[in-house]
């Protein structure tokens, strides 16, 4: 694993200086996620800067939904974003809604109007934009923008009280339409929208536009460091504006860092939401979506994400992080507390004809391939067991040594097996294996007077609990899908998930319940699914593969 000097967080500098400086006694960070989607990966990452930060210096972070925007927000987000956080491990100081704000927005844009900085405008959308201007030429005044002080207290006091229809005015801030920055060119702060509000109810037509609404909420609260992502930078300015010209007594700094993009993924709750929306996914929480509700239902644990988030670093550079980086840190997690069990999850009949009828022995199996202090378990073994259908070849390859006729591999903590025979049903496929064992090679006993290549694992047929595995690849083909012209929906990988139906051992999942983890002897880390496990039948969701190739950056 990298060490803690690998990675960087220039805020956390930033912060140390303000701290030591005076310029802040304390600081007080906020996560403000819109309640439009379910959060995923890319979100873990500032929810561990903004709450990390506020615990390393005893500070304060709230949770605030910027709920600002009534289309597209459900109270069901609400409550699938607290429970992320907390299941993430953090507490918050605050909670609050944006939209409990909407009554000192409101007089906050007054004041603009009243400086005459603020007017309302009557030109639709499709015009605003085209007055806008492009980037390398100017916009021009709309011919509304000279309406004085009055008419426009009058008319934005009609647009509150219901008065115009959707879109027929809006209010916008009064700065410089030749601005080269192209937000500062009279952006949109309030727009009409007759719609219900899941917190305010029909109180409100009108709402604020992210851009006027959000410094004005981290000045209300008190916000020392307001971090976002970087495609706010060129916002920064209106947001210093919009608290400056309207008067805010608190004044926080906005800071930007690179967002969170991986490969083989996407990470947008727009884009995500279509996949729902479409059937791609069985819902939000699938294990191949990036949400966290999808990555805990899959198996992931707090610890290895939080651990990913550290050791990605916080910068001021976009770049794309390999997914297999997050499995390093699954692994570092499970491989010390995931029992070893053994698991077939593509069976294939093992016959062993000279191993005694109707006999159960119980062999010792480890704990944990790694950890003998986690000591070991008793599991049945017979004449027919099951094993994986990879593990016998008829027609072996090159360098393969598991089990085809003649060769020898030992069970694992078991005995020694030499294939002899096998059975093929109508189509050709092989259903059945034979074997002779050598008791003598009981593992444990000492044996070595020979010695074989290869082990493989099994499970005891009659006592061998049925279940399904779910095994997973990326749900996205490219690794950039919309490069040249590509849709994302046009990149779905249509082998993302293979559902097979093989046995576990008794032993260790005699108990099992939703989210316990076990490693899969050869095959894995696998956790129990709480979707579809019922009483009668127990799901399996591979959480990631025992190795990977992948080479841990320096």
């Amino acid at each position: 694993m990298p060490n803690e000097t690998s990675t960087s967080n220039f805020i956390k500098n930033i912060v140390i200086d303000d701290l030591e400086t005076g310029k802040h006694s304390g600081i007080i960070t906020r996560f403000p996620p819109e309640p439009n989607g379910y959060l995923h990966i890319g979100h873990a990452k500032s929810i561990c800067l903004n709450f990390g930060l506020a615990e390393e210096f005893n500070g304060k972070v709230n949770l605030r939904f910027d709920d600002t925007n009534p289309v597209k927000e459900d109270v069901e987000y609400v409550k699938s974003i607290q429970e992320d956080i907390k299941w993430l491990g953090f507490k918050w100081s605050n909670l609050f809604f944006a939209s409990n704000y909407f009554d000192e927005m409101y007089k906050r844009a007054v004041i603009l109007i009243n400086k005459g900085k603020a007017y309302v405008d009557d030109l639709t959308a499709d015009e605003i934009r085209e007055y806008r201007g492009t980037l390398t030429e100017p916009g021009k005044n709309s011919p509304y923008r000279e309406r004085s002080i009055e008419e426009n207290l009058d008319l934005f006091t009609r647009m509150k009280d219901g008065e115009f229809e959707d879109g027929q005015k809006v209010l916008r801030a009064k700065i410089d339409m030749a601005s080269p920055n192209i937000n500062f060119r009279d952006p949109v702060i309030y727009r009409i929208a007759h719609i219900a509000h899941h917190n305010t109810g029909d109180k409100w037509c009108v709402y604020p536009m992210y851009s006027f609404a959000h410094p004005i909420e981290d000045a209300v609260e008190g916000i020392t460091h307001s971090l976002c992502s970087l495609e706010f930078e060129d916002q920064r300015p209106l947001y210093d504006w919009v608290v400056r010209e309207t008067e805010m007594e608190n004044v926080p700094r906005q800071i930007e860092f690179a967002r969170l993009d991986m490969n083989n993924t996407v990470m947008s709750k727009r884009k995500l939401k279509q996949l729902v929306d479409a059937g791609v996914t069985d819902g939000w929480d699938d294990p191949r979506m990036p949400t966290i509700s999808g990555l805990r239902r899959r198996g992931f644990t707090p610890k290895s994400i939080r651990n990913f988030c550290e050791h990605i670093g916080v910068s001021k550079v976009n770049s794309m992080v390999d997914s297999q980086y997050l499995d390093f840190f699954l692994r570092d997690d499970l491989q010390p507390k995931a029992p070893l069990t053994l698991g077939v999850i593509k069976p294939l009949k093992l016959i062993i004809d000279n191993y005694p009828e109707d006999e159960i022995e119980m062999l010792e199996i480890e704990n944990n391939a790694k950890d003998e202090a986690q000591g070991k378990r008793l599991v049945p073994f017979s004449r027919e067991l099951y094993i994986e259908q990879d593990d016998f070849m008829e027609e072996p390859i090159k360098k393969y040594f598991r089990l085809f006729p003649g060769n020898e591999v030992r069970l694992k903590g078991g005995y020694f097996v030499r294939c002899t025979d096998f059975v093929k049903d109508e189509s050709g496929n092989v259903i059945e294996v034979h074997a002779t064992y050598d008791p003598e090679t009981k593992s444990g006993s000492g044996f070595n007077a020979r010695k074989v290549k290869s082990t493989i694992h099994w499970v005891e047929a009659s006592t061998a609990v049925p279940c399904e595995f779910r095994l997973f690849e990326p749900l996205i083909l490219d690794d950039a899908p919309e490069n040249e012209g590509k849709h994302f929906l046009d990149q779905i990988n249509p082998n993302s998930i293979e559902i097979v139906q093989g046995f576990i051992e008794p032993t260790q999942i005699k108990d099992a319940k939703p989210f316990d983890k076990f490693q899969l002897v050869r095959n894995g880390f696998f956790s129990v699914d709480d979707k579809y496990t019922t009483e009668d039948k127990l799901v399996f969701n591979r959480v990631v593969s025992l190795k990977s190739s992948f080479k841990m950056p320096k």
